[in-house]
């Protein structure tokens, strides 16, 4: 796959943008001075700041899908082909292409109101595909479908862009959806970066309170520092002592540091009282979701929130439970 760097891009955005002003830098769909001030934009080792939109070669997907009603899908799929002046029968074979990369065959001849929304999405992805870009960028491009099309055109998404070699730069605020299809994430918030790695790092290691609490659900618990070895920091809470590691390795952590601790739900398994960094509290709420189950516990850390797999049918509403958690799945995070 190409690799797309935006280095040192400085601009300051207003508290809701962040998303769509990357993907207009990348697309350069507006004055480029409006972008950003300073910094570059490189497809592998190319720079592009300062092309023009049809030289940097990319193609853009948008929310709204875009296609022109009173055209047929083949025509709506060549539209930036005319607009390129390739010629007649260069297009009738990109568009067969096109078709068959999105699995519209033989539909070409219809009308764009004769189509459902999924299909009006392949569409979309055909005629941004058909024009062989660098550089795919896709602006919340499910976000008008139902649950169950969204699942399945994000699959169908993930070939594509694996099948066609592509970059691809995708805008979304569901976060089952960015983990699932991200080969990596960047998490941005009110106009700036928070982190960047893959689904599983940002999942595992956020390092912040902020990402922990963005992408998927989180027990926040106030700490401080009491020590370290080589590989884990020693921690006190209002329960007793938990050891952990930190989300960001650049973390102070004198004695004494008040910190919080990032465990998500699935982290905590049942154990014996006295096991390391464990926990017993009396169950008081309890959601069965057939092979799992989400149990919200009273403890002397306040409500902590866990979800258990194979819950046996005796584990109900006021059962006491004691849980423990790897120092792995600890994750210390400054508090702010």
């Amino acid at each position: 796959m190409e690799t797309l760097h935006l280095c040192s891009v400085h601009k300051t955005y207003p508290s809701d943008a962040g998303t769509v002003t990357v993907l207009n830098d990348v697309n350069l769909s507006i004055n480029p001075g409006e972008l950003f001030t300073s910094g570059a934009i490189f497809f592998g080792d190319r720079n592009v700041t300062d092309l023009a939109p049809h030289l940097r070669e990319t193609a853009m997907v948008f929310q709204s899908y875009a296609l022109w009603p009173h055209l047929s899908v083949a025509e709506n799929i060549a539209f930036g082909l005319v607009e390129r002046k390739i010629p007649s029968a260069e297009r009738t074979r990109r568009v067969q292409d096109a078709l068959a990369s999105v699995r519209l065959d033989g539909l070409g001849e219809r009308s764009i109101d004769q189509l459902s929304g999924g299909q009006q999405q392949r569409v979309a992805l055909a005629r941004a595909l058909v024009v062989r870009p660098r550089c795919l960028l896709l602006d919340e491009p499910l976000s008008n479908l139902d649950a169950q099309l969204r699942v399945e055109m994000r699959q169908e998404i993930r070939r594509i862009v694996k099948e066609n070699g592509l970059t691809a730069v995708y805008v979304t605020h569901d976060q089952e959806e960015a983990l699932a299809m991200a080969d990596r994430m960047a998490l941005i918030s009110r106009g700036r970066v928070a982190q960047v790695g893959t689904p599983e790092e940002v999942y595992r290691r956020p390092i912040s309170t902020e990402v922990a609490r963005f992408i998927g659900e989180t027990n926040l618990i106030a700490a401080e520092i009491s020590g370290r070895d080589a590989t884990t920091i020693s921690v006190l809470t209002s329960a007793g002592a938990f050891t952990g590691i930190l989300g960001d390795p650049a973390s102070a952590t004198e004695t004494g540091r008040p910190v919080e601790l990032s465990i998500r739900p699935e982290a905590w398994h049942p154990a014996a009282a006295g096991e390391a960094n464990s926990l017993t509290g009396v169950v008081t709420e309890k959601v069965y979701l057939g092979q799992r189950a989400q149990l919200t516990l009273r403890t002397g850390l306040g409500s902590v929130r866990i979800m258990i797999s194979n819950p046996p049918g005796n584990l109900t509403t006021g059962h006491e439970l004691t849980i423990a958690v790897a120092a792995s799945d600890v994750v210390i995070l400054p508090r702010l």
